[in-house]
């Protein structure tokens, strides 16, 4: 399953792990922050906790950019315009992943993941692509 018809920026999408998430204020006015995730076929997925601003903006309005991006010079990136779901299924497995994704980095899975999830009310924003772009030097 493919996220973007470009064979580089498919690459770029599944070898990187760090992305800035943009979503949309009442205003209409963006808001960004950083976050990691995990490729799931042809959408990406991040885990959030459930009281975050961009949980309840994406619930209002839909419409996500996540915007990927590598960890050295010369700065690459890719991305993903598309719309988001806010929902709590599949949820263990689906933070799992974005965990894998970034255990390089030294990021670890918490011991007790089920509480770590309660305690947090985390939620997985799924993103469904809809136009890709991006600058792969």
């Amino acid at each position: 399953m493919a996220i973007s018809d470009n064979p580089q920026f498919e690459k770029f999408i599944s070898d990187n792990r760090w992305a800035v998430l943009t979503s949309l204020r009442k205003d209409g006015h963006p808001v960004s922050s950083w976050v990691a995730y995990a490729r799931l076929g042809d959408q990406l997925i991040v885990s959030t906790p459930g009281t975050t601003f961009k949980r309840r903006s994406l619930e209002r309005d839909p419409r996500i950019t996540l915007m990927i991006s590598n960890d050295a010079a010369p700065f690459n990136y890719v991305s993903v315009e598309g719309r988001a779901t806010v929902d709590k299924e599949d949820l263990k497995n689906r933070t799992r992943m974005v965990f894998e994704n970034i255990k390089e980095t030294g990021f670890q899975e918490p011991a007790d993941l089920d509480k770590w999830l309660a305690d947090q009310d985390r939620v997985i924003i799924c993103i469904t692509p809809e136009r890709v772009s991006g600058v792969i030097r």
